[in-house]
């Protein structure tokens, strides 16, 4: 089944409880954490994923664009986050293994996240203990981008690479995602797609995460 993960990046932050509930028909609620270091943009912190969570009951798909990830992984569980993602362009290769080991102490769901830079090859040294891979199609730091349909040889070369050693991990895409674009990933071999625009700006909300769906 193709989930579907509309980012709140997209939503109206002065009313962000009730744009969390307009979406109540999605899988996974996508959070997208900036530092303005890692990425240039600064959005949201630990307090208002607090929030969040005592808004809404939705799975909270925490997605951090910072740099040494490490340093806050305790911080956002116990915040709320259902499955948090680090970069593995973030750090050194010891720091994200850090990072995925406090997930794994705190009781969340691990994710690694690959920007367009990065190539698939990379999930290979923590891929058995991983429960989410998310291939960006974007640059991250920014909504409202277009998709770069060059990452879908990376997205099925990740999927290659969980079905031939975690088959149960699930594959998320991120960037650009759209009507139009949500079929080319699913044939990839997508099966969580974020939305923001896409989602938040259409008319009837439900309606577009459906045909997200297919």
């Amino acid at each position: 089944m193709i989930k579907i993960a509309p980012s709140i990046l997209s939503a109206d932050f002065a009313n962000l409880e009730r744009d969390i509930k307009k979406v109540s028909s999605a899988d996974y609620l996508h959070v997208d954490v900036m530092d303005g270091a890692f990425v240039p943009n600064i959005t949201i912190g630990v307090p208002v994923v607090k929030s969040i969570r005592n808004c809404t009951e939705m799975f909270l798909d925490v997605h951090l664009m910072v740099e040494k990830p490490a340093r806050y992984v305790e911080a956002f569980a116990k915040a709320g986050a259902d499955m948090l993602s680090v970069h593995l362009e973030a750090g050194h290769p010891t720091h994200i293994a850090q990072a995925l080991e406090i997930m794994g102490h705190c009781g969340v769901k691990k994710a690694a996240a690959l920007r367009p830079i990065t190539k698939a090859e990379a999930i290979l040294p923590y891929i058995e203990e991983l429960d989410m891979v998310l291939v960006m199609t974007v640059e991250p730091g920014f909504g409202g981008q277009s998709f770069m349909a060059s990452q879908l040889e990376t997205i099925r070369q990740v999927r290659a690479i969980l079905d031939k050693y975690n088959p149960a991990c699930e594959l998320e895409v991120d960037g650009g995602i759209a009507p139009e674009t949500a079929p080319l990933v699913v044939e990839a071999g997508a099966n969580v797609l974020v939305a923001g625009s896409a989602v938040y700006g259409a008319d009837d909300i439900p309606a577009a995460i459906a045909a997200l769906r297919g």
